[in-house]
């Protein structure tokens, strides 16, 4: 490499490695623009996971509360006439990573409760209602219908929640008849999530509630945020959801938007059963559910998919993070598409991630072709460069000016070598988003990873290592072994090559990534090992069509026609430079100078 190459190669690296840091766990910078007049956000001091309330004593004259049970191929919903609400979601066709159950939740890790206000002052809590219930009704479109009714001053509440056939939302119908009041009713929801997936870090850092207004503006709470959060909306809003990485429970607003809402998150890390809690409070408007149809509403409880969400509501899909700006446009419309047309022919989603790679690479291949044809033209210079260099040996301003006096001699530019790199930045850093939150590599096996979504651990350490964890994942490891190969072969290659640190530094950031990555999916990390691999014989295979003689004579042309150019745009600005601190040095020199 040379040193523009360097150069490159540097600021690439230290672009990636604060994106991952710094920008990828987070929410996107415009949830923030959006929401900012509308929200305010608080911080707390640490607390433990909210308990849930205490279940309230029932009136005896209207019996015991019951469980009822409605059940589709997705869904298995349990409910309790005590509030007539959801105490439990189980996701029929999926799985805990330790093999267990999917409940979404239970009646020991969340609770729904709805509060409303009469215009005589008295507060009624649902939960302290015992809800009359039938049996399920059979619905026209083969689905099932269940009404939980209350007698509440002087009316009645109904509460009426509809599963259909097949699928992962539940209709929801509030009406409030004969009840009396003006003020917004309070819709609560705690979520105290447990760990589903292997990496218990991921599992809580990809736990999140999102929120989207009537306004068109999406909103999150942040991701990889350890400490305490509330955020308070006061507008209108459309739909709100606890995201738990790689499922989500929402409640969608079919008639009129929410009021108003306050989301809240908390982390007590020295509790093992509990990730993170979640707490939701949204206004039902008064209006809507003593209308004659009552609130329209809809739960959704099933996969964080980007293909079944951008069906459920407006914007319901940004529950998958594909990152924020550019990237999660190249993720929408270039990846996804891709990835879900391999999908429908491949089973394998290893050999779908080989077969994408391969794309990608046929894809850029000519700006490939330029990065490495720029190689060949330094390579071809080796001689002149080394010429100034032995010239100028202690003058590394002249150095330069020199060296760029020769690049526009031969008409080659110092760019051209990383801008067609910089120019892949975007699927580069597209990918990082893509396999982490893809529900469909979620316990796919491949090779002797169990799980692509999350690391492949096929060697488990005794003890922790800072940055490492207790395990070493082999697709970071064979990846890494191939980026130092790359390395080495690319200094190889180009004759002017690093010395010194620059070239040391060539090697360890390979070592650094190693670190970096060694807890990231296996469906990212054996995506890069595919893309080393090939990327090597693109390379090999370009090598055979330039000619470093037919370039010698191109350059040589271009030294006959540029005889007496000068330097222009950029390198006449770094040119000036140069010049200008030549000046200033030769100035400091002089005598009497400090």
């Amino acid at each position: 490499m040379d040193r523009n190459q360097a150069t490159g190669l540097f600021l690439i690296s230290a672009l990636l490695l604060v994106y991952l840091f710094f920008f990828s766990p987070k929410a996107e910078p415009e949830k923030n623009k959006a929401q900012a007049p509308t929200t305010a956000t608080t911080a707390a001091q640490p607390t433990a996971a909210p308990a849930l309330a205490p279940e309230v004593k029932l009136d005896s004259a209207a019996g015991p509360a019951r469980s009822l049970e409605l059940k589709n191929p997705e869904l298995t919903l349990t409910f309790s006439t005590q509030g007539g609400r959801v105490v439990a979601v189980r996701l029929n066709n999926y799985k805990t990573f330790f093999g267990k159950p999917l409940d979404l939740f239970d009646a020991q890790s969340a609770r729904y409760n709805t509060k409303l206000t009469t215009i005589g002052g008295q507060t009624v809590d649902f939960a302290s209602l015992n809800f009359q219930a039938g049996a399920p009704t059979a619905t026209a479109d083969g689905g099932q219908q269940l009404a939980f009714t209350a007698p509440v001053g002087g009316g009645t509440v109904t509460q009426t929640y509809t599963l259909p056939k097949t699928g992962y939302e539940v209709k929801y119908n509030l009406k409030l008849n004969g009840v009396a009041t003006t003020q917004p009713l309070a819709f609560s929801f705690v979520d105290n999530v447990r760990q589903t997936e292997q990496d218990i870090k991921q599992n809580r850092n990809h736990t999140t509630i999102n929120h989207y207004l009537a306004s068109d503006d999406h909103g999150a709470l942040a991701e990889a945020s350890e400490k305490p959060e509330e955020v308070k909306i006061t507008s209108p809003i459309k739909w709100a959801a606890d995201k738990h990485d790689f499922f989500v429970a929402g409640f969608i607003a079919d008639s009129q938007p929410f009021a108003n809402g306050t989301f809240n998150s908390t982390v007590n890390l020295a509790d093992s059963t509990f990730i993170k809690t979640l707490s939701t409070t949204l206004a039902l408007p008064a209006a809507d559910v003593t209308s004659p149809a009552g609130g329209q509403y809809r739960f959704f409880f099933g996969p964080n998919q980007f293909n079944l969400l951008k069906d459920v509501a407006p914007n319901f899909d940004r529950n998958v993070y594909l990152g924020w700006g550019l990237f999660r446009w190249v993720n929408r419309f270039v990846v996804l598409p891709v990835f879900n047309f391999l999908q429908q022919y491949i089973s394998s989603y290893g050999v779908i991630i080989l077969l994408l790679v391969v794309l990608i690479k046929l894809v850029t291949w000519p700006l490939t072709y330029k990065t490495y044809e720029s190689q060949a033209r330094m390579k071809v210079l080796k001689p002149e460069l080394d010429e100034i260099k032995a010239k100028y040996p202690d003058d590394q301003v002249k150095s330069q000016q020199e060296t760029m006096k020769l690049y526009t001699q031969f008409g080659v530019s110092p760019l051209s070598g990383c801008v067609p790199t910089l120019l892949t930045l975007p699927i580069l850093f597209a990918m990082f988003q893509f396999f982490p939150n893809a529900i469909e590599l979620r316990q796919q096996p491949f090779l002797w990873a169990h799980d692509l979504s999350t690391y492949d651990n096929p060697i488990l350490l005794p003890f922790t290592l800072p940055y490492l964890g207790n395990h070493i994942s082999l697709f970071t490891v064979l990846m890494t072994i191939s980026t130092l190969f790359m390395t080495y072969q690319s200094n190889q290659m180009n004759t002017a090559a690093m010395q010194g640190p620059m070239k040391f530094y060539s090697y360890l950031m390979p070592l650094v990534f190693f670190f970096v990555l060694n807890s990231f999916a296996a469906g990212l990390t054996w995506y890069y090992l595919v893309s080393n691999v090939v990327t090597l014989a693109q390379q090999a295979l370009t090598r055979s069509f330039v000619d470093d003689t037919k370039i010698r004579a191109q350059l040589e042309a271009n030294k006959v026609k540029n005889k007496d150019k000068k330097p222009g745009g950029f390198q006449a600005r770094l040119a000036e430079a140069m010049k200008t601190a030549q000046e200033r040095e030769a100035q400091a020199k002089k005598p009497g100078k400090a």
